[in-house]
């Protein structure tokens, strides 16, 4: 990362935050009006009890004038109650909605970003970022908006105070430096602290997230105590981060508990000289007690300040998520005529700083079926990831029926291209309706001969409401799982069929099964297998072995059979 890389974060984070409030624009002004006007009737109070005081003071408690003062006190202290909780049912949905507005634009861009994402961050931090910290950057409105009052009541309270006298505002003002100095301490203190903080809860969450998917390999393992300590790893310097940003706003809280009680005694000191001298009432002094109160209030400028740089941090990480590349589709569309031949010319990949693929050269003739096998490593999953976009090479060229895959619609693309995975996801809340998710909706029966043709339909009519049964409730083995994801892609086939080891689970006889629904009964013209089991080369009209991140022969699984390496490759 270069020196300038944290500061572009921080701008980005920053023109995130600047959207965001003008987004809530109209709420905002709102909260600060109504924070002012509750200010405003609580600078008013001072004045208003001092000046019924010598009212009272001077003999004139029957007075009917004096009697509105005492209803105008009342007024003055209910105004501001009525006042702070419309400001905070007002705060409560502004932050919820934010963080609402956040969460949806930060996950559109992970989606927008595919597995590119996922690349970047881990899973953990990813989700740490859409959940935790679009929380705290949603509150920024509401901050800003109390921050501001937070400075007006200050503000006001000084402006009083040289109104009553000017010296009482000299002697505040004397020590004011003081204050301003510990507020800006404070703020870059915390921002350092806030920001490691939140980076190493990513990661622990990220280490988390991982343990809880890979439950059962640890149990089987025995390794439940190593893997408890690396999740727990980034623990210690996480603990370091929030001791040290405790310390800080403990260190600034004391700090300002202290100087304030100071700056308030100074201030009524000099009005008690005043009155003594005849210069100020006994109601002036009760105001100017109570305004040496709020003027001193900037102290809690702290807890606003605290409050901002815990969503300016968050805002930062989630502008990372926003700066995640999206893939950009073009407007063009397949030949009518084209037979799905699909072409790589010098597909080269990098994943993780490390060459995965370098200078692949691959045609894939439409109608026919090709597996790609290679050792664990050699870039097999990751070939099948370019071959239908769901990410773009580092360096080539990748075309079906001689269109790039860069230039196609994306409706285009979905629809014609199709995917089965190892693990597929189970999307769409019902059995029918994962085998239905996708670009477009197949009709009943195509989803049904679908499920059939990946021998799942048998096995689906069991559930309790069989293609209606949810999947949280229909308890699936993963061969089962597969069987489903495979169905989904028969029901999306287009011109392109994918599998990256989506038959792994499968026993020999449904994977037979399975091959013989791929000629005969799928609307794909073009099938590329990522293979590990023998089988499925052998029934492949040819295959292409990756080693090294290069194509090493094309051809029928018979002739390569001859080469000692191939063979190494099931061997192994």
């Amino acid at each position: 990362m270069t020196s300038t890389a944290p500061h572009e974060a921080t701008r980005r984070g920053d023109h995130l935050l600047l959207t965001t409030l003008r987004t809530t624009a109209p709420r905002t002004t709102a909260l600060v009006l109504i924070a002012t006007a509750s200010t405003g009737a609580a600078l008013l109070l001072p004045a208003v009890l001092g000046h019924t005081l010598d009212l009272l003071i001077g003999g004139h408690g029957r007075d009917g004038t004096t009697h509105r003062w005492v209803l105008l006190c009342a007024a003055l202290v209910c105004v501001p109650a009525v006042l702070d909780a419309l400001g905070e049912f007002l705060t409560a949905t502004t932050t919820a909605r934010t963080t609402a507005l956040l969460r949806r634009a930060a996950l559109g861009h992970v989606l927008a970003a595919g597995p590119r994402a996922t690349a970047r961050m881990t899973p953990g931090d990813l989700v740490t970022r859409l959940v935790g910290n679009a929380a705290q950057a949603g509150t920024a409105p509401a901050t800003v908006a109390g921050t501001v009052t937070a400075v007006v009541g200050p503000v006001g309270g000084i402006v009083a105070l040289a109104l009553l006298d000017p010296w009482l505002a000299l002697v505040f003002l004397a020590g004011a430096p003081l204050l301003v100095l510990l507020l800006r301490t404070f703020t870059r203190a915390s921002t350092d602290s806030l920001a490691g903080y939140q980076r190493l809860q990513g990661e622990l969450a990220g280490r988390l997230m991982e343990a809880v998917g890979g439950a059962r390999t640890i149990a089987a393992a025995g390794t439940a105590a190593r893997e408890r300590d690396r999740v727990l790893e980034p623990l210690p310097g996480l603990s370091r981060h929030g001791h040290r940003m405790w310390r800080v706003q403990g260190r600034s809280s004391a700090q300002a508990t202290a100087l304030v009680p100071l700056l308030q005694i100074a201030v009524l000191a000099v009005a008690g000289l005043e009155l003594s001298r005849g210069r100020l009432s006994v109601g002036d002094l009760l105001a100017a007690s109570r305004y040496a109160v709020l003027a001193t209030g900037v102290g809690m400028l702290v807890g606003h300040l605290g409050a901002l740089v815990h969503g300016r941090t968050a805002a930062r990480r989630l502008a990372e998520v926003h700066a995640l590349p999206p893939t950009v589709h073009g407007t063009r569309r397949l030949p009518a005529d084209g037979d799905g031949t699909l072409r790589l010319r010098g597909v080269g990949a990098e994943r993780g700083g490390r060459t995965v693929l370098r200078g692949v050269d691959l045609v894939v003739p439409g109608g026919s079926t090709t597996a790609v096998v290679g050792r664990s490593g050699t870039g097999k999953s990751v070939l099948a990831e370019l071959a239908g976009r769901l990410a773009d090479p580092d360096a080539g060229e990748i075309t079906l029926d001689g269109v790039p895959l860069r230039e196609l619609a994306h409706d285009e693309l979905r629809r014609q291209v199709g995917y089965a995975f190892a693990r597929p996801a189970l999307l769409g809340g019902t059995i029918g309706g994962t085998l239905a998710f996708g670009s477009f909706t197949p009709p009943p029966e195509a989803v049904v001969d679908a499920a059939r043709a990946a021998c799942a339909d048998d096995f689906v009519r069991r559930l309790p409401d069989g293609y209606d049964t949810a999947c949280a409730a229909a308890p699936l083995s993963g061969g089962e799982a597969q069987r489903l994801g495979l169905a989904r892609a028969f029901a999306h086939a287009g011109r392109l069929l994918i599998l990256d080891d989506a038959t792994s689970s499968l026993d020999s006889v449904t994977e037979a099964r399975v091959a013989d629904a791929l000629l005969h009964d799928v609307a794909a013209r073009t099938r590329l297998i990522v293979a590990h089991r023998l089988a499925t080369a052998e029934r492949a009209d040819r295959v292409a072995w990756l080693d090294g991140g290069r194509v090493r022969a094309v051809g029928p699984h018979a002739e390569l059979w001859r080469l000692p390496g191939y063979r190494a490759v099931f061997e192994g």
